[in-house]
């Protein structure tokens, strides 16, 4: 499910942003191309709630890599429109199914001139049992001696 919730991240801010952005999902070594954002799942939980209902926790942070000369003003303007452009997005479940997730918990903070935006999907979800299949038919001969 994470990797669906990064895809639906990655959607939202390229319609938001368009291709002159990059996104990263993957950690980069060596040539990060500004601007840029990097995509992560902190710290993912799964709790228990009831009978097979499970909450999950996952809290995302995207990071903004500008590239002007004056990072701050640039990055505030990148942090307004992630508001907006993360707080709905549409996962995709398979090829027929999507579902409206709620980002909460939203904050940013510039540090040393790099964009940290912080965002939890939480959701619930269900184990589904796949049943065994069934064995069709078993004759057993056997001498009891006795």
């Amino acid at each position: 499910m994470i990797n669906k919730i990064v895809d639906a991240i990655s959607v939202s801010l390229n319609e938001a942003f368009g291709d002159d952005y990059e996104i990263y999902t993957e950690s980069v070594e060596q040539g990060l191309q500004e601007p840029c954002f990097s995509i992560s799942c902190l710290n993912p939980t799964n709790n228990l709630f009831r009978n097979k209902k499970y909450f999950r926790t996952n809290l995302f942070c995207i990071q903004y890599f500008p590239k002007s000369i004056e990072p701050k003003a640039e990055c505030n303007a990148v942090l307004e429109r992630l508001y907006d452009c993360l707080e709905l997005i549409t996962i995709v479940e398979n090829e027929t199914t999507s579902s409206l997730t709620r980002g909460t918990r939203m904050k940013g903070e510039v540090v040393n001139g790099v964009l940290s935006f912080f965002v939890n999907y939480n959701m619930f979800v269900y184990k589904v049992e796949v049943p065994a299949d069934e064995m069709e038919s078993l004759e057993v001969k056997s001498d009891i001696r006795g």
